[in-house]
């Protein structure tokens, strides 16, 4: 089995999956959670006027299901803090009383710092331990928000103010169901880029953008 990485993952059946139990930690020694001896790490975290204290898992590898990846290679990319999503969390714009909604949002940090402004937040991905810990950090901030388990492929009927992504097309078959997704739940997003093969292909495809940081660009939807 390979080991986790930067390449795509496929969308694992919800019965292969193991699900962890999270546990909270007062030190950024961590503990042993669940069936693997893994440590959760408590980070502090600052973006703009927003300090958040974020508990993630210090050894992704660790998560690992080998009958889950031996499926469909489902690998936890959700458990990592990448990049875009600390480029998109600080690249928000005035979300104070909007309705936002996070596609992918793994350990959501956009999702919080959002929270923190005063947006009404829906943060959905379809790892249920990534939502199990985003309601954990969520809590330990102070914070309001609803985490749900979506795949982010199927339609929702439901429409915000403002879509949010980082770092989500690892594969190429993830591009139109993305724009379509983006198209259909809100007059804007703001995506968060991570320099992936399929981006390009994605920008053609959404229409009109605009790039507004390092990693972020806009789409607004047409018509």
């Amino acid at each position: 089995m390979r080991r986790f990485d930067s390449t795509g993952p496929g969308v694992a059946s919800e019965r292969r999956r193991r699900r962890h139990h999270f546990a909270p930690v007062d030190t950024a020694r961590g503990r042993r959670y669940g069936s693997f001896d893994v440590r959760v790490l408590l980070d502090r975290i600052r973006v703009g006027d927003v300090e958040l204290e974020l508990l993630r898992p210090a050894a992704p590898d660790a998560l690992i299901d080998e009958e889950a990846f031996a499926d469909d290679e489902f690998l936890p990319y959700w458990a990592e803090l990448w990049p875009a999503a600390t480029a998109l969390a600080e690249a928000l714009p005035d979300v104070a009383g909007l309705r936002v909604i996070e596609l992918g949002c793994g350990l959501g940090l956009p999702s919080l710092v959002a929270a923190a402004r005063g947006a009404d937040v829906t943060a959905t991905d379809w790892a249920t331990d990534a939502i199990e810990l985003l309601r954990e950090n969520a809590a330990r901030n102070g914070l309001q928000l609803r985490a749900e388990r979506w795949d982010w492929r199927e339609p929702r009927a439901e429409r915000y103010d403002l879509a949010l992504a980082a770092d989500v097309l690892y594969e190429r078959r993830n591009v139109e169901p993305l724009v379509a997704r983006l198209r259909g739940l809100a007059p804007v997003a703001y995506v968060g880029l991570a320099g992936r093969p399929y981006e390009a292909e994605f920008l053609r495809s959404v229409g009109e953008t605009e790039r507004v940081a390092d990693r972020v660009v806009v789409v607004r939807a047409s018509g």
